[in-house]
């Protein structure tokens, strides 16, 4: 598989919002203002060194998206918003490479410690995570808020 790994723009998006749409697990994860356009654009804006696409170029030379990284900061500290990998593309090391991109970014910015989320029951998910060294922390209660209408509270 030929893979090159680049930095996400806003004429991603389309092609993007299919590949999380492919998955159930990634698609709980969407919610209607965060992850429209217009969202993605904010956020892009906001993290444009630290968001990263996996592209798989076919027979023809013709790119497809493999996978995707959003990452951000606040100066401080910097979460994984959404990392997803297509179902054909999985255990082919471009999730890690991913990670890895993103990681070097945030180092590059001064970050020194970054954490994502997962769902409980994405057994798979916390299984690479582990890998990757990403530890569980239990001493922590994940709590949010919604302030729009339109943006689930979660369970």
């Amino acid at each position: 598989m030929n893979i090159t790994i680049r930095p996400v723009v806003i004429e991603d998006y389309d092609a993007i919002y299919e590949l999380w749409n492919s998955t159930e697990q990634s698609r709980r994860a969407l919610n209607p203002v965060d992850d429209s356009r217009e969202g993605i654009a904010r956020y892009l804006k906001r993290n444009p060194s630290t968001c990263f696409l996996a592209e798989e170029r076919d027979s023809g030379g013709k790119p497809k998206v493999a996978g995707v990284i959003l990452t951000g900061h606040d100066g401080r500290r910097a979460i994984i918003h959404h990392m997803c990998v297509r179902p054909d593309c999985r255990r082919q090391g471009i999730a890690h490479l991913l990670v890895q991109k993103a990681e070097e970014a945030l180092r590059a910015e001064g970050i020194t410690k970054v954490f994502g989320l997962v769902f409980k029951e994405n057994e798979g998910g916390n299984a690479f995570w582990e890998k990757e060294g990403y530890t569980l922390r239990t001493n922590l209660n994940y709590r949010n808020k919604s302030l729009h209408e339109n943006v689930p509270q979660g369970e």
